[in-house]
């Protein structure tokens, strides 16, 4: 017999009230936490004119972070078993607002470098904490609704974080955009520290030092290859694209191989026992084709409606603002229609319409309406927001309890790795196709959109897969996988 999760115990009306208390500071903080990581990239040519900077210099204030992001999530699997929810959460918003002032008094580019690492670190921790305390408070039979509401963290904050960056740039300082942050994030801080009370129970876990190195390398190096893929394209760098990538590889196979090795101890840092339910893994394929598919779109239209359309930065965002508005607004009633009906009736007909966008997405021309284009952004983030609440809720629900820390890094590492992927791929088959284009004697204009036509091709196609894999998911039982499951020898 195995005690029962917090989730599973019948509870009285104070502690809903201080489980509902904590999962709403956890809420508003991944909120400010994930609307900073989106608001550096309009940002970039004042950035460049202020400090005197190249444009591949000031990219790493966008890369920087996310290397910081995926080699941490890894390691946050080991972090919420070892340490409290209190003691996890006021690290994570300690970071992220330490790193935020830092930002804010930047003299100069590597102090303001540094400062994105430092708010990264936060970042990193603070999602995977929201899931694992979700999982840990909340009744399976009602998961689906409090995922929604985490669903409208992920995707309004990002839709969002460029409008405001724009908005802010017209009028003050880019310092501003930290100045504003940081009382928020303050006010979380000291709201935590004065009413966030430990509603997990830490346990021993031993610290691998070996696999925090080959996480680092194996991550990172993944990460950074991936993401310098689309850049080397046309502007290659000292170092060879491939390069990072067979780091990155060769690392996380080694990776792999200790943590199966140290997991029959239950000493590894990321348990890869997770795979064994196979809802999970189902899931997070699914997940990962659509974050590729999510970042690719994300990367490629601002180009499109800029170098293509002729629109600006700020009318970009607004064009792009309600897509993200809507799929936050849908998925409190996604995730309540995921705890009555299941995932299916949701992920099959959203895998549908976001691989229907993308084959629409392939007609866009020189002379597309932005109408047109509103209303295709529009789609696809229904599309998304029909997929990302089940799937985040069945994945996790398929977990045994204590495993819920290490499936939500998993989960997190590998939407850093499909982002950075779906980033490189699409930006590489669009600058490839317009450069060769350009040599021919192309306008410029129209090779940049035929680019972005063979990008758009091949993002379609890949989320072909999604839909297959969207008939494999299905709503675990509560005692989908027992604990006794995971202990193999």
């Amino acid at each position: 017999m195995t005690a029962a999760s917090p989730a599973e115990q019948p509870i009285d009306d104070a502690t809903e009230r201080r489980n509902r208390l904590v999962i709403s500071l956890l809420l508003v903080s991944a909120f400010v936490v994930i609307l900073n990581e989106t608001i550096m990239g309009v940002a970039l040519p004042h950035l460049m004119s202020d400090l005197g900077i190249t444009a591949s210099a000031a990219q790493w204030l966008t890369t920087a972070f996310m290397l910081t992001m995926a080699v941490v999530i890894p390691i946050t699997g080991f972090m919420l078993q070892r340490f409290t929810t209190r003691a996890v959460f006021m690290f994570a918003m300690t970071m992220f607002s330490a790193g935020t002032f830092i930002a804010a008094i930047s003299p100069g580019f590597p102090v303001l470098l540094l400062a994105r690492v430092v708010q990264a670190v936060g970042t990193a921790t603070m999602m995977p904490l929201l899931m694992t305390t979700v999982m840990n408070l909340v009744p399976p039979a009602s998961r689906g609704r409090t995922m929604g509401n985490i669903s409208i963290v992920i995707s309004v904050a990002p839709a969002i974080g460029p409008t405001i960056s724009g908005i802010i740039l017209n009028v003050l300082d880019w310092r501003w955009m930290f100045w504003l942050v940081l009382p928020i994030a303050l006010a979380s801080l000291a709201l935590g520290m004065a009413r966030i009370k430990n509603v997990t129970t830490p346990r021993p876990a031993p610290f691998d030092v070996p696999s925090v190195i080959l996480s680092v390398f194996g991550f990172g190096g993944l990460v950074y290859g991936l993401s310098s893929l689309g850049e080397a394209a046309n502007h290659p760098g000292p170092v060879p694209g491939w390069l990072p990538i067979v780091v990155g590889v060769v690392a996380l196979a080694l990776f792999i191989w200790r943590q199966l090795s140290l997991q029959r101890e239950d000493k590894a840092l990321l348990d890869l026992r997770t795979f064994l339910a196979p809802i999970f893994t189902v899931s997070v394929v699914m997940m990962a084709i659509s974050t590729m598919a999510l970042f690719g779109t994300i990367i490629l239209l601002p180009i499109y409606v800029q170098n293509v359309l002729g629109l600006d930065a700020l009318q970009t965002g607004l064009l792009l603002l309600p897509g993200g508005l809507i799929m936050g607004l849908i998925a409190p009633f996604v995730g309540r229609l995921y705890d009555r009906h299941g995932p299916g009736p949701l992920i099959i007909p959203g895998s549908i319409i976001v691989s229907a966008v993308l084959w629409a997405m392939t007609l866009l021309d020189q002379h597309t309406s932005q109408y047109w284009l509103l209303a295709a952004h529009v789609t696809l983030s229904i599309g998304l927001a029909l997929m990302f609440t089940p799937l985040f809720t069945a994945s996790l629900g398929s977990l045994p309890r204590k495993l819920y820390s290490h499936g939500s890094a998993v989960i997190g590492t590998a939407q850093q790795l499909a982002g950075a992927a779906g980033t490189a791929l699409f930006v590489a088959l669009m600058s490839m196709t317009a450069g060769q284009l350009a040599q021919g004697g192309v306008d410029p204009v129209a090779a940049t959109a035929d680019g972005i036509h063979t990008a758009f091709v091949w993002g379609a196609v890949i989320s072909m897969f999604a839909i297959v894999a969207a008939f494999f998911v299905r709503k675990p039982a509560d005692d989908e996988m027992p604990e006794g499951a995971v202990v193999t020898h």
